[in-house]
């Protein structure tokens, strides 16, 4: 395979990967058909269920696993190219490090593992751990002493240490508090900013929306939807969805808003708030019509904007209904 004009951080047309497994070569399907396109500059969040396939993908763009077929190029290269795979800063789910190792000799190994002088190394480490929060009094610590959220802050300065053109983040704030999520989030902002491409993989969806560029949504091994988390969320959107807060008899409420597959519950004060998703406009009128000629106060009212996170479960239970009985293959073969 040759390589690829260098317009895309990362470029993945029809890609597949086949496991065989077992006595009788049963045939597991980790990745059918995905197609994706990731722009230099971007940071692209990469969406699925478990065993959806994301950690295959990713393994095939390092050259950890063979792919089955298809094209995946790295930085302009084929896909476990040395040359790529010199420029990409990865942090794995699940890194682990040896107990011995203190955050600075830590980096200091994975450093001379990318090919860095010690003199260089040196300049970076200390100033690189403070940006990812790791507190100065603890960088001669061993890292058996660590907490996980420490852990997971000094696999990103590895990560970032040999100032990668790419970074590969699987689950890049797993173990962080609230505070943790928000620094590493600035800094994802800081390093885009800088011209870095980010390649992430997380199950927490508010903030691949609040930090996402554009997004990918993989379910059993396939491509499910691509595009903007805004763009996501509208094609996902049906009807409108609306929140009330009424004042009235919680029976003139239910008689009111029947048949709209409602959610009534009580807001405490005499209140009661329902949730409720309506055709269009003429359906909302006539909703609160009804709710008018039963005498019920409309006390507040706001619509509801979509979310990625209801394109991923639409997507997922569209999937579920087309094929109830389907298994999802990559489960058995995508963490190893």
């Amino acid at each position: 395979m040759s390589d690829k004009p260098k317009t895309a951080a990362i470029e993945v047309e029809n890609l597949s990967k086949t496991y065989r497994e077992g006595l009788f070569s049963r045939r597991l399907d980790a990745l059918r058909g995905v197609t994706l396109h990731v722009s230099a500059g971007q940071i692209f969040g990469l969406l699925g269920p478990n065993g959806a396939g994301k950690t295959t993908l990713i393994k095939i763009l390092l050259g950890i696993i063979r792919k089955t077929g298809g094209d995946a190029w790295l930085l302009g290269h084929p896909a476990g190219h040395r040359a790529g795979r010199l420029r990409v800063g990865y942090l794995p789910e699940h890194l682990r490090m040896p107990p011995h190792h203190t955050a600075l000799s830590a980096l200091d190994y994975y450093g001379r593992l990318s090919g860095m002088s010690g003199r260089d190394i040196r300049a970076r480490s200390q100033q690189l751990l403070l940006e990812v929060g790791l507190p100065a009094d603890r960088h001669r610590d061993r890292v058996k002493k660590y907490s996980k959220g420490m852990l997971q802050r000094l696999g990103l300065a590895q990560a970032l240490l040999h100032d990668p053109d790419l970074l590969i983040l699987d689950e890049p704030t797993d173990g962080l508090d609230p505070v943790g999520r928000r620094h590493v989030r600035d800094l994802l902002g800081r390093l885009r900013a800088a011209g870095k491409t980010i390649f992430l993989n997380s199950h927490l969806l508010l903030e691949v929306e609040m930090v996402c560029d554009r997004v990918a949504i993989l379910n059993r091994g396939q491509l499910r939807g691509m595009g903007t988390p805004a763009e996501l969320a509208e094609r996902s959107h049906q009807g409108l969805r609306l929140r009330l807060l009424l004042s009235g008899a919680a029976d003139s409420i239910r008689s009111a808003v029947q048949g709209s597959d409602a959610t009534i519950t009580a807001a405490g004060d005499g209140l009661t708030e329902v949730a409720l998703t309506l055709a269009d406009q003429a359906a909302v009128d006539q909703c609160i019509d009804q709710l008018r000629q039963r005498a019920i106060s409309i006390v507040g009212l706001s619509r509801q904007r979509a979310t990625l996170e209801d394109t991923f479960l639409a997507l997922l239970d569209a999937d579920r209904r087309d094929d109830p009985g389907d298994v999802v293959a990559a489960t058995a073969v995508e963490s190893p």
